[in-house]
């Protein structure tokens, strides 16, 4: 199966659009969507589907909510999704994460063609957790390799995360897409105007940290660290914590501050760094995910070594230096809509080959 070609760092290629007679119908399965007790968990997925419906495609959701539900919820997911396939009749099912569900959902939908999203931790595991977690983060590993190789289509956010993936898979049935972010909202604002918003002391050099509840895997300890060898070199700074915080509040934080800092053990394609980039905002980062190809090239944004004194002396260059960067235009290709795009021209591809593949062998 050739590749598409449709790769992040690819400049779109404009199509003649469709001719068929209605629109793809996509079933879209994922285990992380907003709910009043995350509000921010999946809000990417939640934007990227509200985008593939603006594109003209017609998505039936099916939302396995794992956080409230627990692993239980995954007993009677084939049965529900054979009953979802029965009633939506969908050409194609995109499920957006992998572990257990990706591997139970390309057991269940044989009949159709599927694509499989993996994120990051689904590929990557989870080893800074305690053992018990880290065991179950590890069985959904191996569940990604199965639903990987079954899969019709293979989706990676990111080059690191592609590389995660079984050795003997099929390179030919793999695409990286990041995920899309939504650029009217996240966009250059009055820093000054941000910071009084927000009740900031304008004298201060703020740093802000993507935290997720103490998350291990993002090295809170490594990102305060940076506050002694700063206050060494005449740097009075501010540590802000990105969490708990309403998705339509981060543009505000983002422009609030000086710069984002990121110290994660391992990511994927963090979607804070490209909506940083959006509203401007210079970036230090140890060597993680795709944030190197996020960045090249932008002067002042910087990679440090994970060590605090390295990364207090890649802030100091912003301190000295640029508050803000040239990050818009390099992020512009990752909109929403030109994601959408991508996927759209995939599921496209996807379902053409099975139906010419079902016109021959019945031929």
């Amino acid at each position: 199966m050739p590749d598409s070609g449709l790769h992040a760092q690819e400049p779109l290629q404009e199509r003649t659009p469709s001719r068929r007679a209605r629109p793809l119908r996509i079933l879209a399965i994922t285990n992380a969507y907003p709910i009043a007790e995350a509000p921010a968990s999946g809000i990417f997925i939640e934007q990227q589907i509200k985008s593939l419906r603006e594109v003209g495609l017609q998505i039936d959701l099916m939302f396995v909510d794992r956080l409230r539900q627990g692993m239980r919820v995954y007993f009677g997911l084939r049965d529900s999704l054979r009953s979802q396939l029965e009633k939506f009749q969908p050409d194609l099912v995109h499920v957006m994460y992998g572990g257990v569900m990706a591997d139970i959902a390309t057991r269940a939908v044989d009949d159709r063609p599927t694509i499989v999203t993996f994120h990051g931790s689904d590929l990557l595991g989870e080893p800074m957790s305690r053992p018990l977690r880290r065991g179950f983060a590890r069985y959904g590993v191996w569940a990604s390799w199965r639903a990987a190789r079954r899969a019709t289509r293979v989706i990676a956010v990111a080059s690191r995360i592609r590389n995660a993936l079984p050795q003997d898979l099929d390179q030919s049935k793999v695409c990286t897409i990041p995920c899309g972010i939504d650029l009217e909202r996240f966009k250059p604002l009055s820093r000054r105007q941000c910071r009084q918003q927000l009740g900031w002391n304008s004298d201060m050099f703020h740093i802000l940290f993507p935290s997720n509840l103490g998350d291990p895997v993002k090295r809170p300890e490594l990102a305060e660290a940076t506050l002694g060898p700063l206050k060494q070199l005449g740097i009075t700074a501010e540590m802000h914590y990105l969490r708990r915080i309403p998705n339509e509040l981060v543009p505000l934080w983002l422009n609030a501050s000086d710069v984002l800092l990121l110290t994660s053990r391992h990511e994927g394609s963090p979607t804070v760094v490209k909506e940083a980039l959006a509203c401007n905002v210079p970036i230090v980062s140890v060597d993680v995910g795709d944030v190197p190809e996020r960045i090249n090239g932008i002067d002042g944004c910087y990679l440090a070594r994970p060590e605090a004194a390295d990364l207090a002396t890649k802030l100091s260059l912003i301190y000295s230096g640029h508050r803000r960067v040239a990050g818009r235009a390099k992020i512009t290709e990752l909109s929403l809509d030109r994601v959408s795009l991508r996927l759209k021209y995939l599921y496209e591809d996807v379902v053409h080959l099975q139906s010419t593949d079902q016109l021959r062998s019945s031929q």
